[in-house]
């Protein structure tokens, strides 16, 4: 049941349900933080057996945006929603044309993007109703799918894992044992393959297997529950979170977990046991920060030559959280928190929350408005 103590608990700032019977809407928007901008976050189709399971998810989905942004460097804060529904069967026009309307609604404090089971075709829907979205189709002067660019992340925080724990960036040799086969687990398998890893991998859903196979002809498939006991050097969760758990944490073979999943850790202590454990993690939501680090170029006008220079220092910010880790004697999931956390309050000592702007533009998007 969502409480104001859960609310204040986890730091919220908003958190907004939208329905519309007419298209069988509905929605839950968590603004998180918004000391360093206004909320970015995409928006997740799933599901859900109950409101309360949607509920915590966003929760928790906005809270990590806020810690991305900050520790990223942007100047965006934290914000996430769902829809609750069927992908495969409740999708429609006006089912996302009514979610951005109530977007809009929001004023410039809440931007979108897509997420899981969400994509550039649903995003333009959303853009029929409300500029504040972003990850539109290139056309319209978006930056498209945001996948790659996340796979491009995630791929530089492996190479600064690889750097820490081998003395070398290459993946060349290295076995990936990789969970989670949809759109941006398959351009990082691709990423891999090209670097010469060897790649093992799993996902629940026979087109994504499927897809996988054909993008990555020599990568070998393992059921899902297998893929925790493959021998590797490093686990890549890239589906839903909180896969590094009690039940999983003992049979992980690997010396690097580092992947595009949101909220890895199941809770804080099992990143203190990967470290009693001696294996390196990686900051997901520095490493699989690629994709929110492009739609915002959105703001200023998107280019390729820009994400790709953006991106690529996910490279060496990992090795600096790696280096602050190590000084301090710290887990890795904590020094980052604490570098996120020091950048948003010294922000906060010079300006409050965002408040909105109806104005707010993108330069050289083409609006529909």
């Amino acid at each position: 049941m969502l409480t104001f103590e859960k609310i204040y608990s986890m730091g919220h700032e908003e958190v907004v349900f939208f329905s519309d019977p007419s298209c069988n809407l509905k929605a839950v928007v968590a603004i998180h933080n918004t000391i360093l901008g206004p909320a970015l976050g995409g928006t997740r189709m799933w599901p859900y057996k109950t409101t309360e399971e949607a509920v915590e998810d966003v929760l928790r989905l906005s809270r990590g945006m806020t810690y991305k942004a900050a520790i990223s460097g942007l100047n965006l804060g934290g914000g996430k929603a769902v829809i609750i529904g069927d992908p495969t069967k409740d999708k429609s026009e006006a089912l996302f044309r009514a979610f951005g309307r109530y977007v809009n609604s929001l004023n410039g404090r809440y931007i979108t993007a897509e997420d899981v089971n969400t994509n550039v075709e649903d995003m333009e829907y959303i853009f029929t109703e409300t500029n504040n979205v972003t990850g539109v189709a290139e056309i319209h002067g978006g930056s498209g799918n945001p996948s790659p660019w996340t796979a491009r992340g995630v791929f530089r925080g492996m190479e600064a894992s690889a750097n820490k724990v081998f003395g070398d960036k290459s993946l060349r040799g290295k076995v990936v044992a990789l969970q989670g086969a949809g759109s941006v687990g398959v351009h990082l398998g691709r990423l891999l393959n090209d670097a010469g890893a060897k790649i093992y991998f799993t996902d629940i859903n026979e087109t994504n297997i499927q897809r996988f196979k054909t993008a990555v002809p020599t990568a070998e498939f393992v059921s899902t529950e297998d893929i925790y006991d493959v021998k590797a050097d490093i686990y890549a969760p890239c589906a839903l979170g909180a896969t590094v758990n009690d039940k999983t944490i003992d049979r992980l073979k690997v010396k690097i977990v580092c992947g595009a999943a949101n909220n890895q850790l199941a809770e804080n202590r099992h990143g203190d046991m990967l470290k009693e454990k001696g294996i390196l993690y990686a900051p997901d939501y520095l490493v699989n920060a690629g994709g929110l680090m492009n739609v915002s170029i959105e703001f200023e006008g998107w280019s390729e030559e820009k994400a790709v220079r953006m991106v690529d220092k996910i490279y060496d910010s990992t090795l600096k959280i790696f280096k602050f880790a190590d000084e301090n004697n710290l887990p890795v999931y904590r020094a980052t928190d604490l570098m996120a956390e020091k950048r948003i309050e010294s922000i906060r000592q010079i300006k409050g929350k965002y408040l909105g702007d109806v104005t707010h533009k993108f330069p050289g998007r083409k609006s529909k408005h």
